[in-house]
């Protein structure tokens, strides 16, 4: 029996008041561009892998804050999120900037080459099969969602393996959450395409590149669309986005070619900039971690 039972009230209240708690109100309205993070909403499964780093925002106190439009696009756009905290008791404040790329459904058209990229892949809803063969608004939706979920799924791989990918924050319906790739002063990083680098900033591009491309053929995938527009250059370091499509080289029946294409891409943009590259050398040794 609870000791509790032989206080006399006045004990009661000196034991209880011993503690005593401070409560601090907040402001619940938000801007129209503001939303309550998402972080703890989504599935298991949805969040990033771990060990998530550091500046990874996880409090549900959390806001998303839309800044604006990163990158418009066919399939999907980029908006730039801040989601951050402030500092509550012990806790100091914190924030971050996130890329949330957003497929479309409704209005969502599928990459024109999409039949080549998903062959290999199934469906396991007859019915979501149905409606994505008959372009219904419901079978849109599905590729939508599919074609975040293959991104995502990409990017975690990918990330595990030490690829220098976006680390993929969450993923919700057809909004993927991934870490902003910047340009050191607060700005979007460029892309590859975009750059004038030195001879020596130049090798060392190709060098990490040519390292990333070996991984993803070490785990017998392509990146499927490989170009120096999706390739961003954050200093002396390159960055791959744009994964949706990655590509099994050998399950898919096209998969050599999607591979070839990548390191003809690749070793234009190389040698154009005055580093010559032979796309065939490159091709052969991506092979040899594949096989």
């Amino acid at each position: 029996m609870s000791s509790d039972v032989f206080r006399s009230e006045s004990e009661l209240f000196t034991a209880s008041d011993q503690y005593s708690f401070e409560f601090q109100q907040v402001d619940e309205t938000l801007a129209r561009n503001q939303r309550w993070t998402t972080w703890l909403d989504v599935e298991r499964g949805s969040r990033g892998p771990e060990p998530r780093p550091s500046w990874v925002v996880t409090a549900q106190a959390a806001i998303d804050t839309e800044l604006g439009v990163l990158k418009t696009g066919k399939e999907a756009d980029v908006f730039l999120i801040e989601r951050a905290v402030e500092a509550i008791g012990d806790a100091p404040a914190q924030s971050s900037l996130l890329a949330a790329k957003r497929y479309r459904t409704e209005e969502h058209r599928s990459f024109h080459r999409s039949t080549s990229y998903v062959e290999g892949r199934r469906t396991r809803n007859s019915r979501d099969s149905r409606a994505m063969a008959k372009k219904t608004q419901h079978g849109r939706s599905v590729a939508a969602g599919q074609w975040a979920g293959a991104e995502w799924g990409a990017l975690n791989q990918l990330w595990k393996a030490g690829v220098p990918v976006p680390y993929p924050v969450q993923i919700d319906g057809t909004e993927l959450l991934m870490e902003f790739i910047d340009d050191g002063e607060g700005g979007a990083a460029p892309r590859l395409a975009q750059v004038r680098p030195s001879k020596e900033l130049l090798g060392a591009y190709f060098e990490q590149l040519r390292n990333a491309m070996r991984e993803l053929a070490r785990a017998g995938l392509a990146h499927g669309d490989l170009s120096p527009y999706n390739v961003l250059a954050q200093g002396e370091r390159i960055v791959m986005i744009d994964l949706p499509q990655v590509i099994d080289v050998v399950g898919n029946p096209k998969g050599m070619e999607f591979l070839l294409r990548d390191c003809h891409n690749m070793a234009t943009y190389f040698t154009s900039r005055g580093l010559e590259i032979d796309e065939q050398e490159l091709f052969a040794d991506l092979l040899s971690m594949v096989f």
